[in-house]
């Protein structure tokens, strides 16, 4: 229709032309309907050669040709001076489901967690350590003005309590102490959490690491032709390329802003070999975007070489109303506390569901609901039903075979949505959308359940009916299996 006027033919005139052109081999019948769409109907010998595919290719069903290309998905990133909250939760189940379809579609991923461990909010952590641990001294303590109130820094004084006792505030270097071991306590408790949510890093960068060998004062030379001084601070012209303004990169009393030790650390990501830098970022940080890509491109990048994947906040319901605190310390929910709630495959789920960039209500009564009504509880438990009819079949000698002849309609529907795979991985991939792969996850489970309740899978009286729908069972439990891992979800083989 959109060329019909420019080749001077009426839309059902360029439909049949393009009909006539159509590979017969593939397709049953084709017809042009209205005023110039064009119906298709796939031929079953066709559509039962992808269960071959299917069975032959197994896990690695859906995966696209190596891209020769890599990728550096940097996500969560909190810094460890606090339990994960809500926010880093969502982050981490989008950008580890992220990772995770890119590498399946092709691409070299690395997944990597930026540790801000230098500058005044570590300086804080320490001194909010000592002030717990004076506490439980009996001594007189106090929080800085910027300290942190949490609960884990509590903990952290205990723990070292136990492990020095009183002697501790004798030690020398005190507070360079306190700052290693609660970076390292707060790191190793992030670290735990995110493995028990399913997420782990191949890379752990620190920003201690990234200011050696004097790199911050080396960019700043490299960045000279673009900056200027202004009321003794010195700014970077970023404006000049695709900012709204120029940004500080030293402040007038010398210390550095936290944009400029971010420029070298993703210059750093770019110096190891990755062609694409994709940040998972907090909403919050949206105008950070453009600056970043700016200080980048005097580096003659291009502005395509940083994505950033906004995450929007979440808001959690239960009984109907809002929930903002955590029972455990009467502080924000955090991300332990969700996994206790409802369960890491939940959780997940529920996150990847909507794209990242909007707000979420996050309903913890359904999503540890045992119903139809539940989208994650309906996934797994299709994946469950097809393993159930897996193992009956199994227990009475009758198994899969390695090709299968479809002709009914709700065979061939779920045959349909399986061939489809490949199709939306790919199209998750290209367009950085996770939840791309829970609606198909959502429609497979429908036409799979769609399938268990209209067919008789097992029929005795009618072995070769019985060997064709198994295969076809045998082949969604793979397609299942394998849509559930891409966004880090059980496929649970009983329930």
């Amino acid at each position: 229709m959109r060329y019909a006027k420019e080749l001077g033919m009426s839309p059902v005139e360029v439909a049949s032309k393009i009909i006539s052109t159509l590979d017969k081999d593939q397709i049953e019948k084709a017809e042009v309907a209205g005023p110039g769409f064009i119906n298709l109907f796939i031929k079953n010998s066709y559509l039962s050669e992808g269960i071959k595919t299917i069975l032959t290719e197994n896990t690695n069903y859906g995966r696209g040709e190596n891209k020769h290309m890599k990728i550096n998905v940097e996500f969560v990133s909190a810094n460890p001076t606090g339990d994960l909250h809500v926010g880093h939760a969502r982050g981490a189940a989008v950008g580890d489901a992220l990772a995770r379809i890119l590498s399946f579609n092709g691409y070299e991923v690395t997944k990597e967690y930026y540790i801000n461990d230098a500058g005044s909010q570590i300086d804080n952590l320490a001194l909010s350590i000592l002030a717990r641990y004076r506490e439980i001294l009996g001594l007189d303590f106090e929080i800085p003005e910027d300290g942190y109130h949490g609960y884990d820094i509590v903990v952290i004084a205990r723990e070292l309590y136990n492990e020095y006792g009183a002697t501790l505030l004798n030690r020398k270097g005190l507070l360079d102490f306190l700052k290693e071991e609660g970076i390292r306590r707060e790191i190793k408790k992030i670290t735990e959490d995110l493995e028990d949510f399913g997420v782990k890093f191949d890379v752990f960068t620190s920003e201690r690491d990234i200011r050696k060998n004097n790199s911050i004062p080396r960019e700043i030379d490299y960045l000279r032709p673009y900056t200027y001084m202004n009321e003794g601070a010195l700014y970077l012209a970023t404006s000049k390329f695709v900012d709204d303004k120029d940004r500080v990169i030293v402040k007038s009393d010398g210390s550095y802003t936290y944009f400029l030790p971010d420029i070298v650390y993703h210059v750093n990501k770019l110096n190891r070999g990755h062609a694409l830098l994709i940040d998972v970022l907090g909403a919050d940080h949206h105008g950070y975007i453009p600056r970043l890509k700016s200080a980048l491109m005097m580096h003659g990048y291009p502005e395509s070489v940083l994505e950033c994947s906004m995450i929007q906040m979440v808001r959690f319901m239960k009984d109907g109303e809002e929930i903002v605190a955590s029972k455990r310390t009467g502080n924000a929910i955090t991300l332990r506390d969700l996994i206790d709630e409802v369960g890491k495959d939940a959780a997940r789920y529920y996150f990847v569901m909507r794209s990242g960039s909007v707000h979420f209500d996050f309903d913890l009564d359904l999503a540890v609901e045992h119903s139809s009504s539940n989208p994650v509880y309906y996934a797994q438990y299709a994946h469950a039903r097809l393993c159930s009819v897996l193992e009956t079949a199994s227990a009475q000698g009758l198994e899969p075979s390695d090709t299968a002849n479809l002709d009914n309609e709700f065979e061939l529907n779920l045959l349909k949505e399986l061939l489809s795979f490949p199709t939306e991985v790919e199209a998750a991939a290209s367009e950085r959308a996770p939840y791309r792969i829970t609606n198909y996850i959502q429609s497979l489970a429908e036409q799979i359940h769609r399938f268990y309740t209209e067919c008789r899978i097992i029929d005795p009286k009618n072995i070769e009916a019985t060997r064709n729908r198994l295969t076809l069972v045998k082949c969604a439990k793979i397609v299942m299996r394998n849509a559930l891992d891409l966004i880090g979800v059980t496929p649970l083989e009983k329930m």
